[in-house]
């Protein structure tokens, strides 16, 4: 069988290790001044945290980043050897090779750019009394390039693919690398997926010029409802209603050759709203006590890969919410995005 033949989705994005502690008093958050249910970005300060962290003994290494957290849930759904790969950058380091074993566990190819000179992006969890503080340091994640991607070896794997996804964080670094995909999968009637991600990338210029660029050519295009509205400010929509806005969004011009686009947005707790080809349905959330609820954080991530996983099988948009929903109500009954067990998903 050649190389990857059971290729059919490739994810491109910010590859981050998440190292995660659980502890039992608030020595480590007031050493490094941190504080529970925040998320940061480090300061110099915060240079030493990483290493003491992986001497913990109960420490955690899950391969993170947004789009990889969606790759690794949609492996994890298709139970499909070789269905799945993941490219963005990495340091060479101790922490990119305990991201490339929790790819290979995952069952993900991880074909992941080296840049030597600069570490492996990294977000400290620390955990105590179920609430959580995160301190992220992109590092290498930042220094994605094209050509990479233009590499053959490495463009071998667009060219087996046929479903692409990239959250909008890659924006931030990598816009060639982001139209250079669109364009082929438009080319070669393949499907081109992205998802808002959040909020500040269509509030900076440049990042929305890129989203601008790169929608035409989006089959389907993913968010949340703060995310919904934040674009139709951007588009100086005077709407907030979601069901609305992703009506318009839906209709935003395509390019040459494209299929109508689907537009998804997740809105929590509440219904998860689909518009396309003038029409929008609902599909609802699958019910979970509070008290089985351990973290949110990574169930936009999921609800993505449950979603692309059913979708590369050619199921119709309910059976896709419905693995969205699915991947979403089990991530976040565990802390951190990680997988548990085999999945018994049926719709």
């Amino acid at each position: 069988m050649a190389p990857h033949a059971n290729l059919r989705l490739l994810g491109m994005g910010n590859p981050l290790l998440d190292i995660s502690v659980a502890c039992e008093d608030d020595a480590l958050l007031k050493k490094y001044d941190l504080k529970l249910n925040d998320a940061i970005l480090a300061e110099a300060k915060h240079a030493p945290l990483y290493e003491e962290m992986a001497t913990h003994g109960d420490v955690e290494y899950i391969a993170g980043g947004a789009t990889q957290n969606t790759i690794r849930v949609a492996q994890w759904m298709m139970q499909r050897e070789g269905a799945t790969a993941y490219m963005g950058c990495v340091g060479e380091d101790k922490f990119a090779t305990q991201m490339r074993a929790s790819c290979e566990n995952d069952g993900v190819l991880a074909n992941y750019m080296v840049d030597a000179s600069t570490p492996t992006g990294t977000c400290a969890v620390i955990v105590k009394d179920g609430e959580r503080s995160l301190c992220a340091a992109l590092n290498a994640a930042n220094n994605y390039k094209a050509e990479h991607l233009d590499a053959s070896e490495n463009f071998a794997l667009v060219e087996r693919a046929d479903f692409y996804y990239m959250a909008g964080f890659f924006m931030t670094v990598s816009p060639e690398s982001i139209m250079r995909v669109a364009k082929h999968a438009c080319e070669n009637k393949k499907t081109f997926m992205m998802n808002l991600s959040a909020p500040f990338l269509m509030q900076v210029p440049p990042f929305l010029a890129t989203l601008m660029e790169a929608l035409p050519y989006v089959n389907i295009l993913f968010g949340n409802e703060s995310e919904a509205v934040t674009f139709a400010e951007s588009q100086s929509w005077d709407t907030k209603d979601i069901k609305e806005i992703a009506l318009k969004i839906s209709a935003m011009p395509v390019a040459e050759g494209k299929p109508s686009r689907t537009v998804v947005i997740t809105q929590g707790c509440d219904p998860t709203v689909v518009a396309r080809d003038g029409a929008v349905e609902e599909y609802a959330v699958i019910p979970l006590a509070k008290e089985d609820l351990v973290d949110t954080n990574g169930a936009g991530d999921a609800f993505v890969g449950g979603y692309i996983s059913q979708l590369v099988q050619g199921a119709d948009v309910a059976k896709c919410c419905a693995a969205g929903n699915y991947a979403a109500n089990k991530i976040i009954q565990e802390s951190g995005c990680k997988c548990p067990g085999v999945p018994s998903f049926t719709a």
